[in-house]
């Protein structure tokens, strides 16, 4: 058990003069170190202090202190304790050490601070473009401060995809970007040698839509949870919530008990509707269609519940920075406790099935490993983790909203193959309908939102939610009416880098059921890239050009999506 306190004083002790700063009730510590130091105390912090990796947020704060900021979001588990290691950058000499051969889990944050603000990562082992698409120009960096907003840059002619080079004596097998099994757009390079997955890339991003530059330039505090909760078509109420609590603790501002009980409510339905949805998806990727739709006629009493509750089919408009706008009337809860009651009935009738069916079991044990270490290492969350061995979740971790009040059980399994992936899952459907009726049952009276809340420029803040997929992370710098600067990491977003680790020695036709078993989230796409399968030339379609495309029945050039 580590306390601020005794961390600071560690950190000093190591490091010698460092800055410190606190936020979020003192949970929340921040370390501002020097250039050269900063390989040293992430070595430090991550492998003799145990803590976790979360991500690494790049800032252009030159209009305040004329450098470019990157920031190391550790957490304590354990000890509900944040870490953010910061090194301030010089814009003229824009470079820092790569941390990624300390921690490979920091590979594609350091990469996407080198696409969005222009901080080379030196000594990086994968130095290649990340997050912003092929015929992207070099030098231009859109997350600057100096960047419009709604600015278009000119594309670059003739751009070829960056790839990895296949390995000697293998052919290459592609899934994607546009797969009967991938609901989204992804794109994964298999290196085989016969049936044998022995390497593989990966190439995503195909739906950045440039939320995080929307909300410092362009929407106010309350206007960002709309947006929030359309980072994801599942976990809209997660991201929403995530970035309340985010501004919330940089500002100090407390949320009335009912507010937060009723987030607690929304999180769990949430969860158990996500749950149902990817059991349903997963029961499709290996031909077990009755998996289906059972779990999605289960799914849609959820549907129609969450409809009653906020307006809408999701879990929409309900978060705002402070508090709720809907409360969970009496009629409601009984609501809620009938429609839970029917589905936890028929959700055990499913999961029986589910586990005692020999042929599922052949599918799925000994698929996609991923053991403990490389877990650590890749800084995997959620049931992904939890299948693993790493016992980390957030609600018991990091507790926010009404969760310390409540009882809970985390699943945790060991082999870290598919199945015990499915396994966690379906232990935490019937967890979470505990916990919905435990907060149904102690959630208080009183007021749903903060009294006149306020947030003052200037501030820093960390928040982490539990989502159906694992931890979600939101970190706010607050403006003048609007966040200065806003970086989401999405649960998926750690669990991609760890497919390639799940692909090795596994066959080609195993490699479907491995990317559903992380319960991925690609996000929503209106753009559509070719390559020239001759001469491999990208090209990035706008809607208005797909749609043109498709009706005169023509794409340019002898192209594949």
């Amino acid at each position: 058990m580590v306390t601020r306190e005794e961390l600071s004083l560690k950190l000093i002790e190591r490091l010698g003069k460092v800055k410190l700063t606190t936020s979020g009730s003192g949970k929340q510590l921040f370390v501002v170190v020097a250039e050269k130091d900063l390989s040293t105390s992430v070595d430090y912090v991550f492998n003799q202090l145990g803590a976790r990796l979360i991500t690494t947020v790049g800032t252009d704060r030159t209009p305040v202190t004329g450098k470019y900021e990157v920031s190391y979001i550790f957490s304590f588990d354990r000890d509900n304790l944040l870490l953010v290691i910061k090194v301030e950058v010089d814009p003229a000499n824009p470079v820092i050490e790569s941390v990624t051969p300390i921690i490979p889990g920091a590979d594609w944050a350091e990469r996407e601070v080198r696409d969005l603000i222009g901080v080379q990562p030196e000594n990086h082992p994968d130095p290649r473009r990340l997050v912003l698409s092929d015929d992207w120009p070099e030098e231009v960096y859109p997350m600057r401060q100096d960047f419009p907003f709604d600015y278009q840059p000119p594309k670059v002619e003739n751009a070829r995809p960056q790839l990895k080079e296949k390995p000697e004596n293998t052919s290459v097998m592609t899934v994607g970007p546009f797969f009967p099994t991938l609901e989204e757009p992804a794109y994964f390079r298999l290196f085989v040698e016969g049936e044998r997955i022995v390497g593989s890339d990966y190439r995503g991003f195909y739906s950045h839509r440039g939320i995080e530059k929307l909300a410092d330039k362009v929407l106010d505090y309350n206007r960002v949870p709309f947006l929030a909760e359309r980072i994801c078509g599942i976990c809209g109420f997660v991201h929403s919530c995530c970035y309340c609590q985010a501004v919330e603790a940089a500002a100090e501002i407390e949320a009335p008990a009912r507010a937060k009980y009723i987030r607690t409510i929304m999180l769990e339905l949430e969860r158990i509707h996500s749950h149902l949805l990817w059991l349903g998806l997963a029961g499709h990727i290996i031909g077990f269609d009755t998996v289906l739709m059972q779990s999605w006629r289960i799914r849609e009493r959820l549907m129609w519940l969450t409809e009653q509750i906020t307006g809408n089919r999701k879990t929409y408009g309900m978060n705002l920075v402070g508090g709720v706008r809907r409360d969970i009337t009496v009629d409601l809860q009984q609501k809620i406790k009938e429609v839970l009651a029917k589905i936890e009935a028929e959700s055990r009738q499913v999961v029986d099935a589910i586990s005692g069916d020999t042929t599922l079991l052949m599918r799925l044990q000994n698929v996609g490993c991923l053991s403990a270490e490389d877990a650590r290492l890749i800084c995997v969350v959620g049931p992904t983790a939890r299948a693993s061995g790493v016992d980390i979740d957030s609600r018991r971790d990091h507790p926010y909203a009404a969760y310390p009040d409540l009882q809970l059980t985390v699943p945790v399994y060991k082999n870290g193959d598919s199945w015990d992936r499915t396994l966690v899952r379906l232990d935490e459907l019937f967890v979470s309908i505990d916990l919905v009726r435990q907060a149904l049952e102690k959630m208080p009276d009183g007021p749903i939102m903060a009294e006149d809340p306020v947030v003052p420029p200037g501030r820093e803040g960390v928040s982490v939610v539990e989502a159906p997929r694992g931890e979600c992370c939101h970190y706010v710098i607050t403006g003048t009416d609007r966040p200065e600067r806003w970086r989401v990491r999405a649960s998926t977003y750690p669990q991609l880098q760890a497919v390639p680790v799940m692909f090795n020695n596994q066959t080609v036709a195993d490699a479907p059921i491995i990317i559903g078993s992380i319960d991925p989230c690609f996000s929503c796409t209106e753009r559509l890239e070719t390559v020239d399968v001759k001469s491999r030339r990208l090209k990035v379609y706008t809607k208005a050009e797909l749609m043109e495309a498709c009706q005169s029945g023509r794409l340019d050039g002898d192209s594949r999506a």
